[in-house]
C-alpha cells in the first residue's frame, strides 16, 4: 500500500490554486489591454461540490468561468479537490488502464487537479485547453495532463511556437519525452468517428508514476506553468484580426468537434460525471455556441 501521502496531496493541491490564480490574472490582463465593443470580461467564481452517494463531505472546488468578454466568448479554468470511494463502474476503469491491485477491497480515492477551456471570440485566436491533476489510492499515486490547441482557422506560426513552449517544458525530464508526450496527445485527441484530430495537438500524459513523486510533481508543474507563455502570445497576435460570418461560420462548425470529443470520449468528463462531481464544472469545456450539418 501507498503512504497516505497528505503533505504531498496538500503541496499539490496549493500548487494548482496558485497556477489557477496566474491563469486568472493573466487573462484578465488580456481582456483590459484589448479593445473591443464589449466590456472587458472578469471571471464570475462559485464552489463546486462532489456528491457522495452516503452524504458525507466529498470535497469540492472553485469554478471561474468568464462569458462574453471582449477576447474570449467563454473561458473557464476550474479547480477541484475531491475524494470519497469509487463506485463499481469506476473501480473497474481504474483497474483496468492502471492495473492497480485491491481496488475493490479498498475502493477510497482523492483527486486534484486544474482544468482550463478557453473559446475565443475571434475565429483566428485558437481555442485551447490544458489540464493537471494528481490522483491517489490506497494502493497507487499518479500525475496526468497537458494542455493542446485547437484553431479552427490554422496558423502555422502559432502551432509551432505552441509546440516550441510545449518541447521547452518537456526537455529538462529528458531529450524523448516531448516527442512522446505529443505523440500520447496525437492519439488521445483523435476523433475516431471522423477521422480526425480535434485541433493541433500538443502534449498529453497520464498514469505518471516513476517512484520518484518530487521528479513527477515537477513536471507536472513544468508544463502547467509552460501553459501561458505557449497561449498569450497568440491571442495578442490574433485578437484584432478582421473576420467575417464566413470565418465565424468555420468556427462554430470547429466547435462541433470539440463538444463531440468531449462529450463522447474525453476520460475527464467521464470520470467527472461519473463520480458525482457538479455537472456545471465538469460541462464547464463545452463551448457557448457550436454548429453542425
Amino acid at each position: 500500500m501507498t503512504e497516505t501521502f497528505e503533505a504531498e496531496k496538500a503541496q499539490a493541491a496549493a500548487w494548482f490554486r496558485t497556477l489557477r490564480d496566474e491563469i486568472v490574472t493573466a487573462f484578465h490582463a488580456l481582456e483590459n489591454r484589448h479593445e473591443g465593443s464589449a466590456p472587458a470580461g472578469r471571471f464570475e467564481v462559485r464552489k463546486t461540490t462532489r456528491s457522495a452517494d452516503d452524504g458525507a463531505d466529498a470535497g469540492g472546488g472553485e469554478m471561474s468561468v468568464m462569458r462574453g468578454g471582449r477576447v474570449f466568448e467563454k473561458v473557464g479554468v476550474n479547480i477541484s479537490t475531491v475524494h470519497g470511494t469509487l463506485g463499481a463502474r469506476a473501480q473497474a476503469a481504474m483497474a483496468a488502464r492502471k492495473g492497480i491491485p485491491g481496488m475493490v477491497d479498498d475502493p477510497r480515492f482523492w483527486a486534484s487537479g486544474i482544468s482550463l477551456v478557453a473559446h475565443m471570440q475571434n475565429p483566428h485566436a485558437p481555442a485551447v485547453h490544458m489540464n493537471t491533476r494528481m490522483f491517489w489510492t490506497p494502493h497507487a499515486w499518479w500525475f496526468g495532463g497537458g494542455a493542446d490547441l485547437n484553431p479552427c482557422i490554422e496558423y502555422a506560426e502559432d502551432t509551432a511556437h505552441f509546440h516550441a513552449e510545449m518541447k521547452r517544458a518537456c526537455d529538462p525530464h529528458g531529450g524523448a519525452l516531448y516527442d512522446e508526450l505529443k505523440a500520447w496527445a496525437d492519439e488521445y485527441f483523435y476523433i475516431p468517428h471522423r477521422k480526425r484530430a480535434r485541433g493541433v495537438g500538443g502534449i498529453f500524459f497520464d498514469d505518471l508514476n516513476t517512484g520518484n513523486w518530487a521528479a513527477d510533481f515537477k513536471l507536472t508543474q513544468d508544463t502547467g506553468a509552460a501553459f501561458l507563455p505557449a497561449f498569450v502570445p497568440l491571442v495578442d497576435r490574433r485578437h484584432q484580426t478582421p473576420w467575417d460570418e464566413a470565418d465565424k461560420d468555420i468556427q462554430l462548425r470547429h466547435r462541433g468537434l470539440y463538444a463531440e470529443y468531449n462529450l463522447v470520449y474525453d476520460r475527464g468528463t467521464k470520470f467527472g460525471l461519473e463520480t458525482g462531481h457538479d455537472p456545471e464544472a465538469v460541462l464547464m469545456s463545452l463551448p457557448p455556441m457550436a454548429k453542425w450539418y
